[in-house]
């Protein structure tokens, strides 16, 4: 998917294209729900005809508030868990029946893995970049698993963390001068057991 970018924002036309290229109409009655808060999010689309609103629950009173609308001629999802299927972090429902042009968020997840590649890659340039100009620059890579945090809930999740202890493992990496730390440490594991895993299984995954 081509992305264009102006000084402040992403070239509609083109996200509209990708929709109508990549993706499928679905109707939606009135109540149905496009995402449901708290359960992995997958959608993202344009909206043909129709109109969803996008309700959370009150972190004080638990009440439902309606905190956004997408119309006729707009976009509708929850941006950015689709991409990686986190939890949606509100619930999207057809108020009036509804049609969308709607794409799973997988298509797009190269392009979130191509952002944290970067940022990677990035982070290196910048490490050696202070050792060979002499100043005394230390740059750590955390690279988190899941935190027990607003946008980590949902089912199926496994080795979610505290806040408290992931942060005391990042301050102490941090004081360490580490070049790499994961947190918590456990998720290494996985790293590695993914850097060895055949093609043939991990396209599977």
């Amino acid at each position: 998917m081509e992305q264009r970018f102006s000084n402040n924002s992403l070239d509609l036309q083109t996200l509209r294209e990708f929709c109508e290229r990549e993706g499928e109409a679905v109707f939606y009655r009135k109540g149905e729900q496009l995402e449901r808060e708290g359960d992995p999010a997958r959608w993202f689309g344009f909206v043909a005809e129709g109109c969803f609103k996008y309700v959370t629950h009150g972190i004080s009173d638990d009440r439902e508030h309606i905190t956004w609308f997408s119309f006729e001629g707009e976009f509708a999802g929850d941006y950015p868990a689709c991409l990686n299927g986190g939890p949606a972090l509100t619930t999207i429902e057809a108020m009036v029946p509804t049609r969308i042009i709607r794409v799973s968020g997988e298509p797009m997840a190269p392009a979130y893995s191509a952002s944290k590649a970067y940022q990677i890659n990035y982070m290196e340039a910048l490490r050696k970049k202070a050792y060979k100009s002499g100043n005394r620059i230390h740059v750590t890579d955390i690279r988190p698993g899941l935190v027990d945090t607003a946008m980590a809930k949902g089912e199926g999740l496994f080795w979610v963390m505290p806040v408290e202890k992931v942060a005391s493992q990042i301050i102490a990496a941090i004081r360490r001068k580490k070049t790499k730390a994961y947190v918590t440490k456990r998720w290494h594991i996985l790293t590695i057991i993914n850097k060895h895993l055949p093609f043939a299984i991990y396209k599977r995954i």
